[in-house]
């Protein structure tokens, strides 16, 4: 084993000296004034989480790198402005209420909850600019930062962007806390959780049937003295997270605050980071902001992170080797999990380092369908979970969640699923803004497959 780098970089930090590093996939804002104006409010705004919540969450994300959690991360592939309502937000939080049931339920292991909400508003591009008919513009990068329609005025870089994000992300907070804890979580609410749309399938079935299940071991639960006030404080209210990529760091900086009981910084835009496949390189910018913030991190490993590389960024992240500080999420494509995966995670446990080992299904499997959509097959997600697991179990490793763009509307922009989506069926409600998110039925066919390989790992 080789000894844990202590000291990685520089030890002098601070929220701005990723300033002096090559810096990838941020836009260029024509207005520098406005940009610092910009930073300046959002710096004097209110926190949008909490240290005390980000260390809660890092302690429980230190029992998923032990074996004994889970994580489901879900939500939009990114955030919109035109389509921001309460009740998009309660669907998708309804959805990810019913697959972290079954988990938990069918799988018999804690389900932390991590919503791509509340701050998922920028996206990394191949391409700094777009062409079409001959016109070149710049690429949409997410509302945050400019519009999706194409025109010069909407594709500028506009900083004011970040202030309308900060609020919409304060306002989707506020109701992702009253969900999570002033009663609309209660488990006695199971059934309520299903959404309007979603017809009678087997699936919708078999939920209906775990559903009952609890419902009777909650009535065993109350008949013994456990209800009303007497009930334990897990079946009336959960935890929920927000998450998102640390890619836009004017913003992430700007959301810098010091923790007033420990004196450590934290970015209180979100409780969880994670710093995507094109911005992981040691020396920019994007992993220099994040080494030194509090928050637990994530990282994005994709088929061609070689194992050393892999050890120097995971020192650099976490140089105290602390469990929950940092979340591995493996995006492979389905076919590649075994080569991909395997001598990453060979290597990892070798070194003895503590990390989270999350599958995204998603971001691999992405295709172009027969009518010109871009789409992602659902079996290729379900197989590359499956995947996942086993070579996890090869391994001797745990498998620590899953991490799926996902929404509680009824879309139709991933293929197959229960309801055999077909290429035809693409253009009856395709929405995204950017790429392809399974819809509820989806969501919750694959929860039954984590739940059944969660199953098998408590059998072992």
């Amino acid at each position: 084993m080789t000894q844990i780098a202590q000291k990685t970089q520089n030890d002098q930090w601070t929220p701005d000296s990723w300033r002096s590093k090559p810096a990838l996939q941020l836009p260029t804002y024509k207005d520098q004034e406005a940009l610092r104006h910009a930073e300046k409010t959002l710096a004097k705004m209110p926190p949008l989480v909490f240290a005390g919540e980000a260390r809660k969450l890092k302690a429980q994300l230190a029992d998923v790198a032990n074996g004994k959690s889970f994580i489901l991360q879900g939500g939009d592939c990114a955030e919109s402005f035109a389509e921001f309502s309460a009740s998009k937000i309660k669907n998708t939080f309804k959805v990810l209420l019913q697959m972290s049931v079954i988990m938990t339920f069918s799988g018999r292991m804690p389900i932390i909850k991590m919503g791509r909400m509340a701050g998922q508003f920028a996206k990394p591009r191949s391409t700094d600019t777009e062409t079409i008919d001959g016109v070149e513009l710049p690429s949409y990068r997410g509302d945050i930062i400019n519009g999706l329609e194409f025109t010069e005025k909407s594709r500028e870089p506009n900083p004011d962007r970040m202030i309308q994000a900060y609020n919409q992300a304060s306002s989707t907070l506020n109701l992702l806390r009253a969900f999570a804890q002033g009663g609309f979580a209660d488990l006695r609410k199971v059934h309520k959780w299903t959404l309007d749309f979603v017809g009678e399938t087997p699936l919708t079935r078999r939920y209906e049937t775990v559903a009952a299940e609890i419902e009777n071991a909650i009535g065993f639960m109350e008949a013994c003295g456990l209800a009303g006030d007497n009930a334990p404080d897990v079946m009336k209210q959960t935890d929920f997270y927000t998450c998102h990529e640390a890619l836009l760091l004017p913003y992430e900086e700007a959301m810098v605050r010091t923790d007033s009981l420990t004196g450590e910084y934290y970015d209180t835009s979100a409780h969880f980071l994670w710093i995507g496949a094109r911005t992981h390189q040691a020396e920019n910018a994007q992993i220099e902001f994040v080494r030194g913030v509090k928050n637990p991190l994530g990282m994005k490993c994709s088929p061609d992170m070689d194992p050393d590389q892999l050890i120097r960024l995971i020192d650099i992240l976490n140089p105290e080797n602390e469990a929950g500080r940092l979340t591995l999420i493996a995006r492979m494509g389905a076919g590649n999990v075994e080569k991909g995966l395997t001598p990453l995670l060979r290597r990892v446990k070798e070194e003895g380092r503590k990390v989270a080992w999350v599958s995204d299904p998603m971001h691999g499997n992405i295709q172009k369908s027969s009518t010109g959509y871009k789409t992602r097959r659902f079996e290729d997600i379900m197989s590359e979970v499956a995947d996942f697991f086993a070579v996890h179990k090869a391994e001797g490793t745990h498998p620590g969640g899953v991490h799926v763009e996902m929404t509680g509307q009824d879309v139709t922009e991933c293929t197959g699923g229960a309801y055999q989506i077909s290429d035809n069926d693409l253009s009856s409600r395709y929405h995204t803004h950017c790429d392809p998110r399974l819809n509820a039925n989806q969501s919750l066919e694959l929860s039954f497959l984590i739940a059944d390989q969660l199953k098998l790992i408590q059998k072992k």
